[in-house]
């Protein structure tokens, strides 16, 4: 192989992914949220908390690389102008009361809603629930891209990375991180003051929790009343 053979092979290993063909891509992006499905469906299946948490962890850092991937690329444009139909949603609630009752001590946290609001409200989430809530997210996507639909699947993965999924999945691999730093430095777990840190709570106690701290984060600025809310 001459020069400039190797300096064309040079410039193509290190084109951004935007400028290469989109097969590789995809393919790498789809297979890291399968495993990510996968791999959660199969921990909720288990009953051993502790190794549950460092694997979950590890699987959240993973799904998250396929998320920055998403995040830098370049806007993706699906074909169609309107959503394809892929059928009801899957139910995700065995799911979500498979991995509450696996994570029971640890399940609820505290998060904030937007970290660059000055004085945050901290709110309870449940790790359970944000695991549901991403593993629908990703299968929507992957209803597209086992039909074929290809360049649909990536736009919404990286539609709802950029809106939902991805804040979802940082939020939960915070606390996933902070309880392994907790057992590995061998420091208690210190009640959320003031948070719901009950899992036997109401279903609707945390959303309007978080109801009344995103009325104040983001109704207060933009001069919105609970009634105009409404």
């Amino acid at each position: 192989m001459d020069q400039v053979e190797q300096a064309g092979l040079l410039a193509r290993e290190e084109r951004p992914e935007s400028l290469a063909g989109p097969d590789s891509f995809s393919v790498q992006i789809a297979d890291q949220i399968e495993s990510f499905v996968v791999a959660v469906t199969e921990v909720a299946r288990g009953d051993d908390p502790d190794s549950a948490v460092p694997y979950l962890l590890l699987q959240v850092s993973q799904l998250l690389l396929a998320g920055g991937r998403l995040g830098a690329h370049e806007d993706i444009v699906p074909d169609e102008r309107y959503e394809p139909d892929t059928g009801p949603d899957p139910d995700m609630d065995s799911l979500r009361e498979a991995l509450a009752a696996l994570l029971t001590p640890v399940d609820v946290y505290s998060e904030v809603f937007d970290p660059y609001v000055p004085h945050s409200t901290p709110v309870a989430a449940r790790i359970s629930d944000d695991l549901a809530n991403i593993v629908s997210d990703l299968r929507h996507g992957m209803a597209h891209y086992r039909e074929g639909r290809v360049s649909e699947a990536l736009w919404w993965w990286q539609f709802s990375y950029l809106t939902n999924w991805g804040p979802t999945a940082s939020a939960s691999l915070r606390a996933l991180q902070s309880l392994v730093a907790h057992v590995r430095l061998n420091t208690p777990l210190a009640e959320l003051n003031g948070l719901d840190t009950d899992s036997a709570a109401e279903d609707g106690d945390l959303e309007r929790q978080a109801g009344r701290v995103m009325a104040a984060e983001i109704g207060a600025p933009l001069g919105l009343t609970a009634r105009d809310a409404r």
